[in-house]
């Protein structure tokens, strides 16, 4: 009876030490990794960049006055619709001392001299009335007084210009009358009446009385990066989206490209500038900011994949291909090297190495 129970015990720790062989086994054997499967698709690549900037009127034009003074009457306000040579303003001109007390000067000393030829001529007149003189000496004493006459008219009229901005002579021509330089609209009044002016000189770029625009000739003007400046050319068309208009796209066309680069927070950044196409019934602001996407290259109806199934080794690509999905086996793949083409950044063209059958290792684990 002892025999048996030490033959049943050992039994029993042989039966434990293989279950716990098995069991340990089982335990650290590794299952085998599955992979979720991509197949090759249709799609269009479209790759594009984008340019951050504004739209701006192509003409925007300062006025600016021709004499300095004082601004006295301000006739238009932002957002007003002008023509070229209208009135804008009307600057009152503060008269320097020194020329001022010049021009005053000479008005007297023509003035003696004026009288003086007065009398002259009048004796040379009634002389030459009653055949005293020659006609020669009459033309003589007639042409010295018409002459002290002008200079009198001239000095008189320059005391009225530095006095006034204008003569009474040429009220029309008068430069104290700002007047617009285009037809368009006048975008700003920096200036209020009241304002100190000055005109422009060497030395100084003089007040401006109002901005005036031509708001029917919009231009985006914005920076592109270097690394993408090789790939545009003027022609190209750009798809604008501007941050105030909401759901609305414009069509620009590149007009002007930047041959110098400036550096800007690190990174060489290049001037472009395009022609907006407006819009009937939608009213762009000058200054609105605004994207372009402008598409560098694009292709319909090619086979692609997902960038992220892509491998490089040295200066080839390739995907890992399924070879073998038998329920008995893991999965195995083999490399297949493939030719790409355009890119947007998701998905790549494959232009060849791949059928569209073929099962391609994707990035996630199933278990």
């Amino acid at each position: 009876m002892k025999k048996f129970f030490k033959i049943l015990t050992l039994i029993f720790v042989i039966v434990l030490f293989v279950g716990t062989i098995v069991f340990l086994a089982n335990k650290t054997k590794k299952e085998p990794e599955v992979y979720n499967i991509e197949k090759p698709q249709k799609t269009n690549i479209v790759n594009q960049t984008m340019a951050t900037g504004s739209i701006v009127p192509r003409k925007e034009i300062p006025i600016k006055p021709q004499v300095s003074g004082i601004v006295q009457e301000i006739y238009f306000e932002a957002g007003s619709m002008v023509k070229e040579g209208q009135v804008i303003a009307k600057v009152k001109i503060i008269p320097d001392v020194q020329s001022l007390n010049s021009a005053e000067s000479q008005v007297k000393m023509q003035k003696l001299n004026l009288d003086n030829e007065t009398i002259n001529f009048n004796r040379q007149k009634q002389l030459y009335e009653k055949h005293v003189i020659s006609d020669q000496d009459y033309q003589k004493a007639e042409l010295s007084y018409n002459q002290a006459l002008e200079n009198y008219n001239n000095a008189q009229s320059n005391l009225e210009i530095i006095k006034d901005g204008v003569s009474k002579k040429a009220q029309n021509t008068t430069n104290t009358l700002i007047r617009s330089t285009i037809n368009g609209m006048i975008i700003d009044v920096p200036i209020k009446e009241g304002n100190s002016v000055t005109q422009s000189n060497t030395f100084n770029d003089g007040t401006t009385i109002a901005v005036v625009a031509d708001m029917g000739d919009m231009i985006f003007e914005g920076k592109i990066d270097e690394t993408e400046v090789g790939k545009i050319h003027e022609g190209m068309h750009l798809d604008l989206t501007i941050g105030a208009i909401i759901d609305t796209h414009y069509d620009a066309v590149l007009e002007y490209i930047s041959p110098k680069g400036v550096e800007q927070n690190g990174a060489v950044q290049f001037d472009i500038k395009a022609k907006v196409q407006l819009q009937e019934g939608k009213f762009i602001r000058a200054g609105y900011s605004a994207n372009a996407n402008i598409i560098l290259d694009r292709r319909d109806s090619v086979m692609a994949i997902s960038e992220g199934l892509l491998f490089f080794e040295n200066d080839s690509s390739f995907v890992n291909v399924l070879v073998s999905d038998s329920t008995e086996m893991p999965q195995r793949f083999e490399r297949r090297f493939v030719e790409i083409g355009s890119s947007d950044g998701i998905n790549i063209e494959i232009k060849s190495g791949l059928d569209w059958n073929d099962q391609i290792k994707g990035n996630l684990k199933i278990n």
